[in-house]
This record gives structure tokens, sequence and C-alpha cells, in this order.
């Protein structure tokens, strides 16, 4: 409409430039007042402005500098018409390369391992996303799902992914390949209701490890003979056993527990009598616990010995040559680690692990390539 609109206009301005009678006297006015007389007079009656107009354009210097003035105007127009299609096309551009304008929801526990393993892969991937912190205790935010877990990543309000991995699992095949719905891509990752050894009821995925690509994406995601074996291996390694080592390592001692819920109440959503109710008898509750998870998993009586032995088999799984195990990128094994080894930040086992093992520069190099979306696609 706009476009049409400076057209009009453009046509006019040069019909009035380029007619005989605009350097005739009286033909603006002539023009101005028909137009008047159909109803336009109420917008010159403004201290006398609409005779000093038509004065005005008494001569054919008037009608010139009205054509001059219109054709400006028309030109005008159609610069902000284009400029304004320009910026269009790039919103639309920016939209599908930002993750094809899809409405992400992610409802998590802040300090959750595996709700910082989605945040991380979204942050580096630069997805636009929005959190709802949920309440440990009452879980009321997701009292409308069946599945009482976090993560939960909601999809333009309609999709619902659960687990961490089938949600990076998910979102990695769509930003590869967006000619399937999230809901298509969901089902290469079925449940499967089973029993585990304690008798309770678990949910598990199946594939929940692998991208869902073509032959020729496959390929020009993992170049390299093996590449997408080692991500797979290492991803499950982070859900399998590095993230049991958190809690053993952050309630290691009273004092290290105290400091972990006092951090978890902070960054979480409690209530004042559930914070203080969580601070300390949580702590109690979880010091006692992780002496329980440090015999179920096997680990060593001094557990940060497990820990920097098994942050330490990370950096020698990267090696020397790359900066990262997807090489000069992190790839989704890079990213689960990351994610789950960040919760620990502002603690004391988080400190002796940087310092104690070779994971520094590695991490650092993670933090950078979070914080500036360098997987953002262009």
């Amino acid at each position: 409409m706009a476009a049409a609109c400076t057209r009009t206009l453009c046509k006019v301005g040069r019909s009035i430039l380029t007619s005989p009678a605009a350097r005739r006297p009286g033909t603006v006015s002539y023009l101005v007042g028909n137009v008047s007389s159909r109803g336009s007079r109420r917008a010159y009656r403004t201290n006398g402005y609409r005779s000093e107009l038509l004065s005005s354009l008494q001569t054919g210097v008037g009608g010139r500098v009205l054509g001059c003035a219109v054709l400006l105007g028309g030109g005008l127009g159609f610069y902000h018409t284009v400029k304004f299609r320009v910026q269009q096309l790039l919103a639309q551009e920016e939209t599908k390369v930002s993750g094809g304008g899809l409405r992400l929801t992610l409802y998590q526990y802040k300090t959750c391992p595996f709700c910082s393993k989605v945040r991380a892969f979204l942050d580096y991937h630069g997805l636009p996303y929005e959190v709802v912190e949920v309440n440990p205790v009452m879980r009321k935010e997701i009292k409308w799902s069946v599945y009482r877990k976090v993560p939960i990543l909601m999809v333009d309000g309609e999709v619902q992914l659960n687990d961490s991995s089938v949600i990076i699992s998910s979102l990695k095949t769509y930003l590869v390949n967006k000619e399937r719905s999230m809901s298509e891509i969901l089902h290469c990752y079925p449940e499967m209701k089973s029993v585990n050894e304690r008798g309770k009821e678990v949910t598990e995925y199946n594939n929940k490890y692998w991208v869902m690509l073509g032959e020729a994406e496959t390929t020009e995601i993992y170049p390299e003979k093996g590449m997408q074996k080692e991500e797979m291996k290492w991803r499950q390694w982070a859900d399998d056993w590095l993230v049991h080592l958190i809690s053993p390592n952050v309630y290691r001692t009273t004092g290290e527990a105290l400091a972990s819920f006092d951090y978890i109440v902070r960054e979480g959503k409690f209530g004042t009598f559930e914070g203080f109710f969580a601070k300390y008898v949580g702590a109690a509750a979880m010091f006692v616990i992780a002496k329980r998870l440090k015999s179920r998993h096997n680990l060593q009586d001094d557990v940060r010995q497990d820990l920097y032995k098994a942050v330490n088999d990370w950096v020698t799984a990267i090696g020397k040559k790359r900066k990262f195990m997807g090489g000069d990128q992190p790839n989704l094994a890079d990213l689960a680690v990351f994610g789950v080894l960040r919760v620990m930040e502002g603690l004391q086992a988080f400190d002796d692990m940087m310092a104690n093992t070779r994971v520094k520069h590695w991490y650092r190099r993670m933090e950078r390539a979070s914080l500036n979306h360098e997987g953002r696609q262009h």
C-alpha cells in the first residue's frame, strides 16, 4: 500500500512539473480550490494560512515548487518504503537463523546440572528463550505436566520436550534441517518406561544422543571419521558419570553443604520459610545423601580425587591439538560437560577443580563461546 501511494505521488509530481499549465498563473490555485470545494476546507482554516498558501501558488513558480515538493515527497516515501521492506527482510532472516522463529520456554531449577546443559546449548547457539524458575518444593509451575522433572522445554507453547539430552539432540536436528517440524523430530526419541534396581519406575528415551540427520548433513557436521561416536560417548559419560560427582563434592562437608544450599536458596525460587528450611534442613539431608551417593557410585573417601580424575580424563580426550572436542568449535559433548561443571561456580569444589586440574583453559574458552553466542547460524 505504501509503495502504491509513493508511485502515485511520483507520477503527480512529474505531471505537474512537465505540464505547460504549471507555468500559467492560477493553475495551481484552481487545482487546490477544486480540492477544497470537495471537502478539504477544514485543513486550511488556521489564521488565514489557506489564503496565504493560495496566493503564493498563483504564479507558475509556485506550480513548479509544488511539483518539486510532491516529487520530493514521493522520493522520500519510496526511500522509506524500501528501507522498511529491507528491515522486514532482515528481521525475518534474523528470526530464521536464530531458531526458525521457535518460541522457547525453559522450565528449570537454576542450579540443576541438566538444566544448565540445556542453557549452555541455547546460549551458545544464540537461541532466545524465556525461563520459568520452578519452586522445587511445590513445583506449581509444572503442575500442568504429567512429566514432573526439569528441565522441560516448551516449543511454541505446544510441543513439550523432556530430558536434557532429548532437548539438545532434537533442537540440534532442527537447526541443521528445518524441513521437519519439532513434532516430527520428537517422534525419533520415543519414551521407554522401566523399573530400576531400586524398584522405581523411570522414563528413558531411545536414541537421545543421536542427531537425526541424513548422510550428507551428517558428513557436513561430522567431517572426520569417528567424530559422531566420540561426541555421543562423552555426552553419555557426562550424564552417567560426571553429573553424579557433583553432589558428593558440593556437599562433601557440613560447611560446604551449607554454602551450597545458601547458593541454591539465593538462586532458586523459595518462599521465606521454604528458604530457611531448605538451607539448614536441606543442607543436613544432602550431607547424608552425599555419603550414600559416594557409596552407590563407588567413589573414593576423598571425592575430590574422583572429580579431578574425571575432569582430567576429559581434557586428555580433547588432546593438545584441539581447542574443543568439536575441533575449533564446541560440539554437543563440550556443551554438556561445560553445563554440568558450571553449576559448581562460586563453590569451593569449583575453585579446587580449577586449581588442581588441567581444565581451566578449555573452560574459559567455553565461557567465551557461550557468552558470545558463537554457535549462532549466519
